[in-house]
């Protein structure tokens, strides 16, 4: 499989009516994360934000195969031209080669030993390229892009900045969903505790809330990168599991 295709240009939008995710690119996600991309037909990457140190932007949890309760934290190396008021679009890696052998060493220490390794080396080996850009949030997008493809997600990826949108949290979402032609805004758990449903029910577009069980694979799902369930269970079973999730959320006809 590979990774989904970017939207670059307002004359290229999906097809309307389509159901839209909007998120930071993190590195790697957790599976929650990309369970939620995973039942959307597109993926917004909201890279003019600001860049968040600590957060899931330039750093994933690894659980090895065995116990995933055995974990360590991947980081990019990451320097803020502008401080604390950079946008993740302009976040740059500290030494891009020394990171990306790093993380290359890593992956394969973690995950080398899978019988689903050879496939997912190969779907990873654009995001090593990627840290020749320089720059954090490609890296990010690259591995968000790189897991959905290999778990067969058709969906299109566009990028916030290309899109014109008002300030104001709530506002921006509603006007990204809108001009993109979405029916419906597929929201994490995250999201749900700030959220203004107004704006987007003034345009006639639902708020889905999505919300994973806390059990079995998912019961680490919101910590753990996703690479420990595609390295663990393989990609083929992942990807049944995050279509039955959005089977139960009413989502099945975006994750089919």
């Amino acid at each position: 499989m590979t990774a989904s295709p970017v939207v670059s240009s307002l004359s290229d939008l999906p097809e309307p009516g389509g159901l839209c995710a909007i998120h930071q690119p993190n590195l790697f996600p957790r599976l929650t994360t990309l369970a939620k991309l995973f039942a959307a037909d597109y993926w917004i990457v909201l890279e003019d934000a600001q860049f968040t140190r600590r957060d899931y932007q330039h750093r994933a949890r690894l659980g090895t195969l065995d116990e995933p309760g055995r974990r360590q934290w991947l980081t990019v190396p990451t320097h803020l031209p502008h401080g604390q008021q950079t946008l993740i679009r302009d976040a740059l890696i500290d030494d891009p080669d020394r990171a990306c052998r790093k993380t290359a060493g890593m992956l394969r220490q973690y995950y080398g030993a899978s019988p689903y390794w050879p496939a997912l080396a190969q779907s990873l080996a654009p995001v090593l390229d990627a840290f020749g850009t320089g720059r954090t949030a490609t890296v990010a997008e690259v591995s968000t892009r790189a897991l959905l493809g290999l778990l067969g997600w058709q969906g299109k990826t566009l990028t916030s900045s290309d899109l014109p949108s008002r300030p104001g949290r709530s506002e921006r979402l509603t006007d990204l969903c809108t001009i993109t032609g979405a029916r419906a805004y597929v929201c994490g758990t995250g999201g749900m505790t700030y959220l203004d449903p107004a704006p987007f029910a003034a345009e006639g577009i639902a708020v889905l809330p999505f919300q994973p069980p806390t059990t079995s694979i998912w019961s680490s799902g919101r910590s753990l990168s996703s690479l420990w369930a595609v390295a663990a269970l393989g990609p083929q079973e992942v990807a049944a599991r995050m279509q039955r999730l959005a089977l139960d959320h009413g989502l099945m006809a975006a994750a089919a």
